[in-house]
């Protein structure tokens, strides 16, 4: 807890919708999006950079620890405070003033409390997107923070690779405003500031105003589930269709037997696709697009998808045992499924990891095999981002299962997949999830000392005040 005085100073800088200290109110701020549950000694709602700043600024002076939340959606307890009583969480939520299109430049200059869906319903006028496509809706703040891809991270990239320029509140004395809001897409004047505070979890700092890349909106798509031969064929048959598709490629989804059938379960209204609703082994979600509409003359998008996978077939090997062309609402509705129809089953332990493309289906084909004999009665539901390398690697376990009772359970499980992931495959045991208190022992396991010392220097330098959930020193 935090002495009355503090509240009512905050108060004061942050008027009476500005603080919130009752229980109930505070729940919601408390509670993350899938396991964690914190307890705040109150939450901080600024409206603006400068009430961010004066807000910062009062904590650092008075030694407070401040959790940025954004929209709290994370999956690593990175934006929930702990369960102590002594972290004041500062909310995001409040920052959506400021929204001001470049229609020239195809940028925008907007509060990172806006939800990426109200961005993009307000985009939509302009046939314009800002191409991070997510099954949750998150504020940009902690998509900043978080370095989130998405599904469609094979055409347009993370966000990384979309910003343009952030405001940022650094946890220091004064709540000093770093002002990087530049909107300029070449830029090679010295060190690129912006890119230290994405993707490190807010530790760094706290954005409260970001300058953003737009693309133009689809005006044409076509899917289809691709069914290959097997699980080695997964690559070649990405290799094929990027060849003969290219920059028309906007997804390539990959989703387990075990994944789809919870979605089924979980939505009856799904449409499924598959013979005799027999449901294959694996399936690969892929679209392409166009950004103009229908020309006169022109071959329609599922004809060219068609004429694809029917020269794909006729390759020797040929890495395709079937597909499916629908319309793309059916298909993305069943992928968008799969997270809510697989925390449905059981206990969820989600790990979120990325590996070359090569080893993607050579890892989960390793785990799959090696489960039963490791972990019996553990369940793999496991789905991804196939074309950048990324996989959702779900484990579910029934609710009754006795492997609940035994508090060491969790903690070998997930020490096994990161070991196989990190050591034997060198992948990476955070995607797009940043660290966060859930991470925070493999970060301190698997990344060098020296880049850990970097990385503690530079938190120092920024944001020497107590600032986020993460230790990266």
């Amino acid at each position: 807890m935090i002495e009355r005085d503090h509240i009512d100073a905050l108060a004061r800088l942050l008027g009476d919708k500005g603080v919130v200290t009752r229980p109930e109110d505070m729940e919601a701020y408390e509670t993350g999006a899938r396991y964690d549950r914190g307890r705040a000694a109150a939450v901080l709602r600024p409206a603006s950079t400068a009430e961010v700043s004066a807000a910062v600024s009062y904590c650092v002076r008075n030694g407070i620890a401040l959790i940025p939340q954004s929209g709290n959606t994370g999956l690593v307890s990175g934006s929930t405070p702990d369960n102590f009583g002594s972290e004041v969480v500062l909310s995001l939520d409040r920052l959506t003033r400021r929204f001001e299109i470049g229609l020239d430049n195809r940028s925008i200059r907007v509060d990172a409390g806006f939800r990426l869906s109200d961005l993009n319903r307000k985009l939509e006028e302009h046939d314009l997107f800002f191409p991070i496509d997510l099954g949750a809706d998150p504020r940009l703040g902690g998509m900043i923070a978080t370095n989130t891809g998405g599904s469609r991270f094979l055409k347009y990239g993370d966000v990384r690779r979309n910003t343009l320029g952030l405001k940022v509140v650094l946890a220091d004395e004064t709540g000093t405003v770093l002002d990087l809001d530049c909107d300029l897409r070449k830029n090679n004047t010295g060190v690129d500031w912006k890119q230290i505070f994405i993707g490190t979890s807010g530790a760094f700092g706290i954005v409260t105003e970001c300058v953003l890349n737009l693309e133009r909106l689809p005006k044409q798509t076509a899917t289809a589930f691709l069914v290959p031969a097997s699980g080695a064929h997964v690559l070649p048959l990405l290799n094929a269709v990027e060849e003969r598709l290219g920059a028309y490629l906007s997804a390539f989804e990959g989703m387990s037997k075990n994944a789809i059938a919870a979605a089924f379960a979980h939505v009856p209204s799904l449409k499924n696709p598959f013979q005799s609703g027999n449901i294959p082994d694996y399936v690969i979600l892929a679209e392409i697009s166009r950004t103009w509409p229908p020309r006169e003359g022109e071959q329609s998008l599922d004809a060219v998808l068609e004429g694809v996978l029917a020269e794909i077939w006729e390759m020797e090997e040929a890495p395709l045992a079937d597909a499916f062309i629908g319309p793309p609402h059916e298909t993305w509705a069943l992928r968008h499924a799969l997270s809510e129809g697989v925390k449905h089953l059981g206990k969820l332990i989600a790990f979120d990891l990325s590996f070359r493309r090569g080893d993607i289906m050579a890892y989960c084909d390793h785990m799959k095999a090696e489960m039963p004999q490791k972990f019996p009665g553990v369940t793999v539901c496991d789905f991804g981002h196939i074309g950048d390398g990324g996989v959702h690697f779900n484990l579910v376990v029934a609710k009754d299962s006795p492997l609940l009772t035994d508090p060491a359970f969790e903690q070998r499980l997930r020490e096994w997949v990161f070991t196989v992931a990190v050591e034997q495959y060198q992948g990476s045991f955070s995607a797009e999830h940043a660290i966060g208190r859930r991470n925070q022992a493999y970060y301190d396991l698997y990344t060098p000392e020296k880049l850990k010392e970097m990385a503690a220097g530079l938190k120092t330098f920024t944001s020497p005040g107590k600032l986020g959930s993460v230790r990266f020193g």
